[in-house]
């Protein structure tokens, strides 16, 4: 296990030395082999989803030509935030191991609590999220996809 942290470790500070992101890593491991290790690449992309797990679940996804990754888990250099849970949660990945926290991220400048505190529904502020009502070419997208669905069958 701490084999694949050091892997993580390890390319976080490739990509920090290389200007791509912060001190956040991931490797991805299935059956015990790696898959993918990589930093984030936020700074690179100039793209706020391109946290590590984000990057690790995409190009696991990529080399692997699946979006199931449940046979999967990732190693954190630290704790996912609620975005990467969701991609995680989304590739039916079961098991993140992390060394830092949270708090420990919160405490370099790092924190995702705003995120946190909005899906935890103690702060409302930071987006509004208006549901619109029902658009006849919204709601036609479901019957659209189950007729081009069952012609690709």
């Amino acid at each position: 296990m701490m084999n694949f942290m050091k892997l993580a470790a390890e390319a976080t500070v490739s990509g920090m030395e290389k200007k791509y992101g912060g001190p956040f890593g991931a490797t991805l491991v299935r059956n015990g082999e790696v898959i993918v290790s990589v930093s984030n690449t936020m700074m690179k992309d100039k793209d706020p989803s391109a946290h590590a797990e984000m990057i690790a679940v995409r190009e696991a996804c990529k080399k692997l030509d699946t979006m199931d990754l449940s046979d999967c888990e990732i190693y954190a250099t630290c704790e996912p935030c609620p975005m990467c849970v969701g991609a995680i949660m989304w590739a039916g990945i079961k098991t993140v191991y992390y060394s830092n926290t949270r708090e420990d991220a919160a405490k370099h400048g790092f924190s995702d609590m705003h995120l946190r505190h909005y899906l935890d529904g103690s702060d409302q502020t930071p987006l509004s999220m208006i549901h619109t009502g029902s658009c006849p070419e919204c709601d036609e997208l479901w019957q659209t996809f189950d007729q081009i669905s069952k012609k690709s069958e």
